[in-house]
């Protein structure tokens, strides 16, 4: 149901986790994500704990799913001496092309405990269905 649209995004994620780099509008970290198909609709969960609702923006244009998102720093008091800092903070972004077989035109969004759950119907023309065998006419109309 999902295709990748970029085969070094996972060498990206590494390198950013071993270099300890934020992303930025133009160069956006990857979130962690889960995709499956239960029933009759594709979930796709993605991990954003520390992000506010407001700070995610979700687009889809055509078959192209774009999922955006902004950890912001919090606010501290002007005495506040930082020991330790190692939850990332900026922009993460996640790129998905969604199958022809998905309606996004119902796509639907939930965001709890940090996990953004999109769930995408499975469109009525790509579920199974019975053919009806129609009656025919034993000899067919020859013309000449």
């Amino acid at each position: 149901m999902l295709m990748r649209t970029d085969p070094f995004r996972e060498l990206d994620r590494l390198t950013q986790q071993l270099l300890n780099t934020t992303g930025t509008w133009s160069r956006p970290s990857t979130m962690p994500m889960d995709a499956y198909r239960e029933g009759e609709e594709y979930v796709i969960a993605l991990d954003l704990p520390g992000v506010a609702k407001d700070a995610i923006d979700i687009d889809v244009e055509r078959n192209m799913l774009t999922v955006k998102a902004e950890r912001r720093p919090v606010p501290r008091a002007d005495d506040v001496q930082m020991e330790l800092s190692e939850r990332p903070l900026g922009v993460f972004s996640r790129q998905l092309v969604l199958a022809d077989t998905l309606d996004t035109e119902h796509i639907e969004a939930d965001y709890d405990a940090g996990v953004l759950t999109l769930r995408i119907p499975i469109a009525e023309r790509a579920k199974p269905r019975k053919v009806s065998i129609g009656g025919g006419s034993a000899q067919r109309e020859i013309r000449g």
